[in-house]
């Protein structure tokens, strides 16, 4: 316990120390209120610190070294992908290149059908093909996860995102010719 005279100086001591902070609060009030004024004189608003606060922390954020091995590894991820891409387009173009030089002036819908054109060997080859390389990226980019489907789940979406982008506005053939290869 504390004798009434240690108590007596505690008080005194506490009154003190709230009159030196309350004292501190309006001499910090008044150099706030000082600096508004230089930056409004300057011409330093508000939005041009946060924008210079902004780009400080963004440019020392690319400089971290996780930062420069994210951006490389999808850098790469990205160019292994734009690969993978162009040869599917390649792939396709070549099919069909393929498919146009051997139904002469026929249309697709009139000289195969949807499901015997599935099951040809030309199809089969080409759907394995595709899948291949789906399964690459998906192993190389984004793990082994199956989110995306078979060949065959794939190429119904695109055929119904197809429909419906016509549906949507995009000009439908109106004779038999405009349907021809």
């Amino acid at each position: 316990m504390i004798s009434e005279e240690e108590k007596e100086e505690l008080k005194i001591e506490l009154a003190k120390l709230e009159d030196e902070i309350s004292t501190l609060r309006q001499v910090l009030a008044a150099k706030e209120k000082h600096l508004v004024e230089i930056k409004q004189k300057l011409g330093i608003s508000l939005m041009n610190e946060l924008k210079q606060n902004f780009s400080k922390s963004w440019h020392d954020m690319q400089t971290t070294s996780a930062y420069k091995k994210t951006h490389e590894t999808l850098s790469h991820a990205g160019q292994k992908a734009t690969a993978a891409i162009s040869n599917v387009g390649t792939a396709i173009s070549k099919k069909f290149g393929d498919m146009r030089s051997h139904s002469i002036s026929y249309s697709i819908r009139h000289s195969i059908s949807m499901p015997a054109m599935r099951n040809s060997p030309t199809f089969k080859s080409f759907e394995e093909k595709v899948e291949t390389t789906v399964t690459s990226l998906k192993t190389k980019v984004g793990g082994t996860s199956n989110t995306g489907g078979s060949f065959e789940e794939v190429l119904s979406s695109t055929a119904h995102a197809s429909a419906q982008s016509s549906l949507a506005g995009t000009r439908v053939p109106e004779s038999e010719e405009e349907l021809q290869c």
